[in-house]
């Protein structure tokens, strides 16, 4: 997905944000116990059990002495861990290496509660090789990933079963290519059974899928190439089937999918019992969904449910995975069909039910409480800029808020297995981040709360939400930060920042909403209007029309609701129109082009900071999703790209890209150069050698690129009020 959000640690309040991220973010993953009443996590290198209702009563599970390996003298740095099921032993991650996005492979290490020893899984595989290790359900053995082939390591003698064999860099079992992993967030790709006899797994074959080759040209003194597998728009997915293989080792068992391997994605599997599998299987377009049953033995496959949409469907909504109740024998879904995001009960039949009627979208299912006979869920059926916890019946019905009215802003909450407790995190643009633990469905504090001493004290963005409503009848949301010491007979410069494609929202209640953290001193200040708009097309919970309306129209429908909305709030006596603005960062950098290029009367200066330039350019998962099939719909990617339009630029325009960016390509900024260069459009840029999407790679990369973007801001579209 083209996002980013941008966290810099150049001010003191970006240093506090990060502090108080880390601090609230209990989940997801947090190791509950079996009553529910107390979760382990790392700290300060030991696994520690904390009692949610009374943290300082916790106890140490692993010490950091207990952390070091034998003939060692430090200790295992754990990233994550889990514990069998019977709580005796505890898996360990540790030494963890990045797969583009995430540290998901490094070394695994089990500790023995009863006997305290440490020993290393994977003896033999090369170092930091290992991925996604789980217990089988008995806690006997280990199943883990290394160099795209599966193992299955046994616990008493450490005897190691190879399950794949074929796995080489292009043909994956166990985990995902690129894309997989970038748009449908698939990374783990196995699943124990539930008696733990089998390994269900995806294989994906990317043997055809092209490499981009990005250029080292600073790391050596000969320019080296560095191959990324990076299928664009119009070129084939990779292969992708779901097999069956017994621990003990043996054949694997292909499940009899229907439909071309090659021109559909299978973005969900879990196992629906010890028999049987259900998968989720999407087309090419992404817009019809089927969920099909397979007997595990045989691989006979049983399609049980199908669903269409003219646009697409987020095979995100379905959470991750099944969230099964009733003893197996029905499992909770997300569909839009009714044109909101509603839950739906749903049985092996595909026979299902609406759980939450009304004009309201789910934003996600947070837990379901069989002995309580409720479902916890997130969502705001009054402000899209909003999220709050509801429950409904299980049986379905009228949801009722559980979160207290007075705590206006953006929520999470982690909520115990037993249903009557949660962790959960609340900020807002006016509150610091704050986590606790509250009681279920009551609501009420029982432990947390506190809130840093430097976070009492320090100046936080005044930020203002509003609505305005188009010249075409569209009402969007928006937030404002004014100037301080704000002048009504004056008239500022303002500053819109954007994204405005469907992979996020930028009008968000919650704490760092209205902070730039790429400029350097204080925007309000220095005399700036900060500014941001949500048009249609992103996804904010406000119906499916709203979400939807973007299809096949990303640099049209959402560049218009963008100008059209900057015009009305331009109509304030207090916005000088002559020093007007535009920011953006991946498809925010489109989006900022795009506006640029084609309401010049608008926007004078504009900062594109990793932007796709030519949509032909970004990967087959995402553009294809919201644009169409090539060779149809190639109009729709031409015609609403940036580059169609660059010969309209009459402002001052920053570029900024990574040349070593493997999510958006360095060759669109050089296309656009060339672009811009064709049509003698002058126009400034900064390149980053070998920096990622996130340009924060090197030393003084992040200082710098704030010193960029604010001296060309203020040289090009002046502070202060006049």
């Amino acid at each position: 997905m083209i996002q980013h959000v941008v966290r810099r640690a150049g001010t003191a309040l970006a240093l506090l944000f990060s502090v108080a991220t880390a601090q609230a973010q209990f989940g997801p993953g947090t190791q509950w116990t079996k009553d529910g009443y107390s979760y382990l996590r790392v700290q300060q290198d030991s696994v520690v059990q904390l009692d949610a209702r009374q943290p300082s009563k916790g106890r140490t599970i692993i010490s950091k002495k207990q952390l070091i390996p034998a003939g060692q003298t430090a200790p295992l740095k754990v990233r994550r861990f889990a514990l069998s099921e019977d709580g005796k032993l505890a898996l360990l991650h540790t030494n963890t290496k990045k797969v583009w996005r995430f540290d998901t492979r490094g070394d695994y290490w089990v500790y023995n509660m009863a006997t305290q020893e440490l020993t290393q899984l994977g003896k033999g595989r090369p170092a930091s090789s290992l991925m996604f290790a789980k217990f089988s359900p008995d806690g006997s053995k280990v199943a883990y990933v290394s160099e795209h082939n599966l193992y299955v390591e046994n616990l008493a003698d450490h005897r190691i079963t190879p399950l794949t064999t074929d796995g080489t860099e292009r043909l994956i079992n166990g985990t995902f290519d690129w894309v997989y992993e970038e748009e449908l967030d698939c990374r783990d790709g196995f699943r124990w059974s539930p008696d733990g006899q089998r390994l269900a797994y995806w294989q994906l074959d990317a043997t055809k899928t092209r490499n981009y080759l990005m250029l080292n040209t600073t790391d050596a003194q000969y320019p080296f190439t560095v191959p990324v597998e990076y299928p664009v728009v119009g070129e084939d997915p990779s292969r992708a089937r779901v097999g069956v293989v017994p621990v003990a080792g043996g054949a694997t068992k292909w499940m009899d999918i229907p439909g071309d391997a090659v021109q559909h994605y299978l973005p969900r599997m879990e196992w629906a019992d010890n028999d049987a599998l259900i998968v989720q299987q999407l087309n090419r377009r992404q817009n019809e969904s089927k969920l099909i049953l397979c007997t595990a033995a045989t691989g006979a496959a049983n399609p049980i449910y199908s669903e269409t949409e003219k646009a697409w469907i987020d095979a995100k909504d379905g959470a991750e995975g099944w969230n099964w109740y009733n003893k197996g024998k029905n499992f909770v879904w997300m569909s839009e069909k009714d044109g909101w995001r509603h839950l739906y009960s749903m049985d092996r039949t595909g026979k299902h039910k609406l759980l939450t009627p009304g004009n309201y979208d789910v934003i996600s299912l947070t837990s379901i409480n069989e002995a309580a006979g409720t479902i916890y869920f997130m969502a705001s059926p009054t402000n899209a800029t909003q999220t709050y916890l509801y429950q409904v019946p299980l049986k379905g019905g009228k949801a009722t808020r559980v979160t207290p009215a007075a705590l206006a802003g953006s929520h999470r909450y982690d909520v115990s297995p037993n249903g009557k407790i949660a962790l959960h995190n609340f900020s807002s643009s006016t509150s610091f981040p704050v986590a606790d633990v509250v009681t279920l469905p009551a609501h009420q504090r029982v432990s947390g709360g506190e809130i840093p001493d430097r976070a009492k004290t320090m100046k936080m963005p005044k930020t203002e939400f509003f609505q305005v409503k188009t010249s075409e009848g569209v009402t969007l949301d928006g937030w404002m930060v004014k100037p301080t010491n704000f002048d009504t007979t004056k008239k500022y410069p303002i500053v819109f920042m954007v994204y405005s494609e469907p992979a996020g929202q930028t009008v968000v209640d919650r704490f760092g909403t209205g902070l730039n953290e790429l400029y350097q001193g204080n925007m309000a200040d220095d005399g700036y209007i900060y500014a941001s708009l949500e048009n249609r097309g992103t996804p904010a919970p406000r119906g499916r029309e709203f979400r939807k309306a973007i299809y096949q129209s990303i640099g049209n429908l959402n560049i218009r609701d963008q100008a059209l909305g900057a015009q009305e709030v331009l109509k304030n006596a207090f916005v000088d129109t002559s020093r007007v603005a535009v920011w953006g960062w991946s498809g925010g950098g489109s989006t900022t082009l795009n506006l640029m290029f084609q309401y010049p009367k608008i926007y004078k200066t504009g900062i594109s900071i990793a932007a796709v330039d030519n949509q032909l350019n970004y990967d087959n998962i995402y553009q294809e999703r919201y644009m169409g099939l090539l060779p149809e719909d190639k109009h729709f990617f031409v015609d609403n790209s940036p580059l169609a339009h660059a010969k309209n630029l009459r402002g001052n325009l920053l570029l900024v890209h990574g040349t070593g960016d493997d999510n958006v390509h360095y060759n669109n900024a050089e296309q656009m150069i060339n672009e811009l260069v064709k049509h003698n459009k002058t126009f400034q840029l900064m390149a980053y050698p070998n920096r990622t999407h996130s340009i924060s790679e090197g030393e003084g990369t992040s200082t710098h690129l704030a010193s960029t973007y604010t001296k060309f801001l203020k040289a090009n579209c002046p502070p202060g009020g006049r």
